[in-house]
């Protein structure tokens, strides 16, 4: 990566002697995902995420270790293996904006050799089931942020490929468009058997489409396993609210757990699991205790947490050599 100094004594050096730094921007990532899964693919703005979806899908090559996706190497770009692929990242468009989103889904169809008895009933399917069967016939620039992204969904999907790279393809939609995006996906995933692997930072997408998750922090796998596996290996406390009958300080309620949040009469707490008995019993004795909860803490506060301290073991030591290997379907 190129390094330059501010300002015009700067820009000089730079053009007559530039300077490079070497930045890991994925390092000895391994993972492997079978046929048919909804994988998330979860980390902090710059963690290696599209950087790796971009090497699995072949638009970069890796500096070391190996890739396969569907028995291919992904940066030879065949064509037998591109027509088995997607990707759909939600802040860049393939639609063309001045014309009818039917006619950028013709062209889609035209590049995937997809017959046009295939393409009217694959418009026909996809549309009905984005409710957007009528929205196809307006120009681009005339739809919603959500009716763009279904239309792009359609072109994505137009050849039915087998594995679906998705990023961030809920950003920035309202809450009802970003429900049925998803439910869209999950029926897809379901029905097509399509493999899906789905980065977001929202975390309504990740629980309500993805049974495992892998997570990546500063290029590095922190976790590959279940989504409720994070609590159990992450999270070694538990969610306490409590409300009592007269409002208590900070300082009162820290000897319980650690505060969450505390306004008077009401807190919540997060309290570890080897503790938690004596600590609801001792909360009960000198509380005054009118209503006590105990639960699990939000998946999405767990993460944050974890991306936060940034010091959790990865997952594994892979071989060196493996700078990504993504075996896929």
């Amino acid at each position: 990566m190129a390094q330059k100094d501010p300002g015009l004594a700067g820009t000089l050096r730079h053009f007559f002697k530039r300077k490079n730094r070497d930045i890991h921007a994925v390092k000895n990532v391994s993972f492997t995902v079978e046929p048919g899964e909804f994988v998330g693919f979860l980390g902090p703005n710059g963690a290696g995420k599209t950087t790796t979806l971009k090497m699995l899908t072949g638009l970069i090559h890796p500096s070391g270790g190996s890739v396969k996706v569907l028995g291919h190497n992904p940066f030879d770009r065949r064509h037998d293996f591109l027509r088995q692929v997607t990707l759909v990242m939600g802040q860049k468009q393939q639609l063309i904006w001045d014309l009818p989103a039917m006619d950028s889904l013709r062209v889609n169809a035209a590049i995937y050799d997809v017959p046009e008895p295939e393409f009217r009933a694959r418009v026909d399917e996809l549309s009905k089931m984005l409710s957007i069967t009528t929205q196809l016939t307006q120009p681009v620039r005339k739809l919603s942020l959500g009716e763009r992204m279904k239309a792009e969904l359609i072109a994505a999907l137009i050849h039915r490929p087998a594995l679906l790279f998705l990023d961030e393809p809920t950003i920035g939609l309202d809450v009802n468009a970003q429900d049925s995006v998803r439910s869209f996906l999950k029926t897809y995933n379901q029905t097509t058997g399509a493999t899906v692997i789905l980065t977001s930072h929202y975390m309504g997408d990740i629980t309500a489409l993805c049974k495992r998750v892998l997570l990546i922090h500063q290029g590095g796998l922190m976790y590959d396993g279940s989504l409720s596996g994070i609590l159990e290996r992450f999270a070694p406390y538990r969610e306490v609210r409590v409300e009592t009958a007269e409002p208590r300080t900070a300082e009162e309620l820290s000897g319980f757990g650690e505060i969450e949040e505390h306004d008077g009469r009401v807190a919540r707490l997060l309290v570890r699991r080897e503790v938690m008995t004596d600590s609801v019993q001792r909360m009960l004795a000198t509380l005054s205790v009118t209503d006590l909860t105990v639960g699990e803490p939000a998946i999405d506060r767990i993460i944050a947490k974890l991306f936060a301290a940034g010091s959790v073991t990865p997952v594994a030591e892979p071989d060196p050599a493996a700078a990504t290997t993504g075996a896929v379907t």
